[in-house]
């Protein structure tokens, strides 16, 4: 027992030591005070050692049965410590009616350290103003002029990295402090409202001694005597540091934002110019050499109305049409440009009468001369229409077959060798040829019309044949435009989309 009274005289707070009394059971029938911290004070204000030798059913009968007492009783017999609330009731004069106390139990030489933090309403009150001055970084102070005298609340010298023991300083001393652009406004504020009592609420930069900069809010209101003099200052110190700094992130964004809505803007307005001038969508159906060509062009990047998709079709001097389709693989700018360079080469060696094998083995050597043929491959569809023989010549470089539509039945044509352009410096290329006869229906398309995730190409070019059999019965625009809505919904849709429907 005289080391756990060794031990209790060295701690803070309110601390005991109970030593429980045994009635002629074994039952538990009272705790006896038998050890206590200086600092102990009870609901009556006696102090440590003024509690030694007390009884606490005698001394507190209204503890008797409370959760308190249960929890006592539990600690003795499983040695487990406890830890309540005790809403306390008093009935003697003199002593608060109503206490609330924040308990914890815990065996130790076959009785209980007992520890406990009164919960009062000021106390609470207390509690909770600190726990909103640390969480809004807020702290209060007051001045009176008259008796020279200044008090801070903790969390302000928290806010300016002062230590306690130097004590507050003045409005005045702050504003000396402040950075070099705000110390004028803020030593004219606090003049007038130490002078005419005008109200102050400012936010200013201090420099800490640490080399920290902080943006602090002042906001203060003055008390003045019968002749108008100001003699108490009341107000409240405001860290805004972290707000500041979230403040300068979000207007960097927003003028990252206008930024990139500028950037796309320009490049909206860029790719309609592209659209223009590299690949023009017909508005109406187009004749070629007693051809009926539509196109169906979809393009999967918003915004840019241009993709690595393309296709021509023109009318050559011979009198021949010229029917292309490719696809460069990628998206965006760079894909348009290899785009462009592709389908302005493929007609400009159509029209010098260049065999399509022959344009497309240039083509490939101009893909692996690209400044970047790394990631530049394409796949291409090229004809030649000869109406003089209703024949159709046609060359392939990694592309889906074309698709004949005949008396209202759908069959691909025979795929003639030839690999994806840029794929290799030693491709062969062939040509394949067939009879075009009235009413037949012919779709080049690139591969953006049959994909879907996860599922073999095979399917997708049955799936292309069923529904274009079935849709074979509508004409023109309303074929093509029929057959794109039903075979490509935005959920499935990753490509983007070129068709070309040719019909005799």
């Amino acid at each position: 027992m005289a080391v756990v009274r060794e031990v209790l005289a060295g701690l803070p707070g309110s601390v005991v030591f109970l030593q429980p009394e045994f009635g002629p059971g074994g039952e538990v029938v009272d705790f006896w005070f038998t050890a206590a911290s200086p600092e102990a004070v009870d609901i009556g204000g006696r102090r440590g050692a003024e509690l030694t030798g007390r009884s606490v059913l005698r001394t507190y009968p209204g503890v008797a049965g409370t959760d308190l007492w249960q929890g006592y009783l539990r600690v003795l017999t499983s040695g487990l410590p406890y830890e309540g609330e005790l809403r306390y009731e008093e009935g003697a004069p003199g002593i608060p009616r109503l206490s609330r106390y924040r308990v914890r139990a815990a065996p130790c030489q076959g009785g209980l350290i007992v520890t406990w933090n009164r919960l009062d309403t000021t106390e609470r009150e207390q509690r909770r103003l600190a726990l909103m001055q640390r969480l809004g970084r807020m702290g209060w102070v007051d001045r009176d002029l008259v008796r020279g005298e200044i008090n801070w609340s903790d969390e302000v010298y928290s806010i300016f990295g002062r230590d306690r023991s130097l004590g507050p300083v003045t409005l005045e001393e702050l504003s000396a402090r402040a950075d070099s652009e705000d110390r004028p406004a803020l030593e004219d504020a606090v003049r007038r409202l130490l002078r005419a009592g005008e109200p102050l609420d400012r936010t200013f930069r201090i420099h800490l001694p640490q080399g920290e900069v902080r943006h602090v809010r002042v906001v203060s209101e003055a008390e003045t005597d019968a002749l108008g003099q100001t003699v108490q200052v009341h107000g409240f110190f405001q860290d805004l540091t972290a707000t500041k700094h979230a403040e300068q992130q979000l207007l960097e964004h927003q003028q990252n934002a206008i930024a990139q809505q500028s950037l796309l803007a320009a490049e909206r307005d860029l790719a309609a110019r592209l659209q223009e001038t590299l690949l023009p969508v017909p508005e109406k159906v187009l004749q070629l050499a007693g051809l009926t060509v539509d196109v169906a062009y979809r393009p999967l990047q918003e915004g840019l109305n241009l993709g690595g998709d393309w296709y021509s079709a023109i009318e050559l001097p011979d009198g021949n049409a010229l029917l292309v389709v490719g696809d460069v693989a990628g998206h965006g700018l760079d894909a348009v440009a290899t785009m462009a360079l592709l389908r302005f080469t493929a007609k400009g060696m159509a029209i010098t009468d260049t065999p399509l094998p022959g344009i497309l083995s240039r083509l490939n050597t101009l893909l692996l001369h690209a400044a970047d043929p790394s990631d530049r491959t394409a796949t291409m569809i090229m004809a030649v229409y000869q109406p003089a023989l209703s024949r159709l010549t046609w060359v392939r470089a990694g592309h889906p077959p074309p698709l004949l539509l005949r008396r209202g039945e759908a069959h691909f044509l025979p795929t003639p060798r030839g690999i994806l352009l840029g794929a290799t410096t030693d491709p062969h290329y062939e040509s394949a040829s067939l009879q075009l006869l009235p009413g037949d229906h012919l779709l080049l398309y690139t591969d953006g019309l049959i994909e879907k995730p996860g599922e073999p190409l095979d399917e997708g070019m049955a799936r292309l044949a069923r529904t274009a059999a079935a849709t074979a019965q509508a004409d023109g625009r309303r074929f093509l435009d029929d057959l794109v809505r039903t075979l490509v919904t935005p959920e499935s849709r990753r490509d983007d989309i070129c068709v070309l429907h040719v019909s005799c």
